[in-house]
């Protein structure tokens, strides 16, 4: 039976770690294209992820590379100039975390790696595996080239998607770059050693990215100077974009605000043309924010026009 794009996710974020630990072991150094290329061979898309987007994307590797600044938050992977390198807490957490269930729940509720965890190390006589990616993508000899015009075409879609996987995975990085300079800006997101698994499963519900999304949405309000932004209500300004998350589908920002009452309306691709305001009217009236002061996060579903504010 197909796994869910969640728990699919999830399960290509923890190979992620893995082939990372075994390049730790080897030697060898990988590229983020390589590192991506292999997860995703390594964890087959399903019917759904497997759908080239626009430019050719696979939809599974574009949740997966977005995806990936959950680890760089966790503190596990750290991306640079010159590649991805895995942290020893990421190697310690391919331990603690063994399956997707825990892997995943420990990923969302930060759930720091147990001390007592040690860095594994590489078992006696490890060779690294051939790459599963070369295999998805190996060339046929000729005699067999030969043999594959004669039989009936077939649709091969994981296949197409997997050799996609390469080409796009530099593009990707470069769409969610500022995610990820956005994400090494914060602490990593501490918890109790002692914080419990949640019982529920968390790949519970229907698949995601089923809704079609805008380039851009913004927080655009009377709080946006207080962001960085040169003036207030300016959905233009990247001070005031949000961002999406693709395994929540939601957009997202958070924020250092003091005490008082705001008003913003949600504008979509650094415009005013489209807007939502209250109950998610098209142009309606502003949303309401009375604050406490302190961190405040606001949540923006685009297929409902829902805002969550907490």
């Amino acid at each position: 039976m197909a796994k869910s794009t969640a728990e699919n996710t999830y399960l290509r974020l923890k190979t992620v770690l893995d082939v990372l630990t075994e390049g730790v072991w080897s030697g060898d150094a990988l590229n983020a294209g390589q590192v991506l290329a292999e997860a995703t061979a390594r964890v087959p898309f399903n019917e759904h992820e497997a759908e080239l987007l626009s430019g050719g994307i696979p939809r599974g590797h574009k949740t997966l590379t977005s995806a990936t600044a959950k680890l760089v938050k966790a503190g596990w992977l750290v991306k640079g100039r010159t590649g991805w390198t895995i942290t020893e807490d990421g190697m310690r957490a391919t331990v603690a975390f063994p399956d997707a269930v825990t892997f995943a729940s420990a990923l969302d509720v930060g759930t720091p790696v147990p001390a007592d965890t040690p860095v594994p190390t590489a078992p006696e006589g490890f060779v690294r595996p051939v790459s599963a990616a070369a295999s998805v993508l190996e060339v046929p000899a000729k005699d067999d080239a030969k043999a594959a015009k004669k039989a009936p075409a077939r649709k091969a879609p994981a296949k197409k998607a997997a050799a996609a996987v390469g080409k796009a995975a530099k593009a990707i990085e470069d769409a969610v770059e500022p995610v990820v300079k956005a994400v090494r800006k914060k602490a990593p997101a501490k918890a109790k050693a002692e914080t419990a698994v949640p019982a529920t499963e968390p790949f519970e519900g229907p698949d995601v990215e089923t809704h079609p999304q805008p380039e851009a949405v913004a927080l655009a309000g009377d709080f946006n100077t207080i962001l960085g932004a040169p003036e207030n209500w300016a959905p233009q300004y990247d001070e005031a974009q949000m961002e999406f998350d693709f395994l929540d589908q939601l957009w997202k920002k958070s924020a250092e605000l003091p005490a008082g009452y705001y008003t913003f309306k949600i504008a979509l691709n650094r415009s005013w043309d489209e807007n939502y305001g209250a109950f998610g009217a098209f142009d309606g009236p502003n949303h309401e924010l009375h604050h406490a002061g302190g961190t405040v996060t606001i949540r923006y579903n685009h297929a409902t026009r829902d805002i969550t504010i907490n």
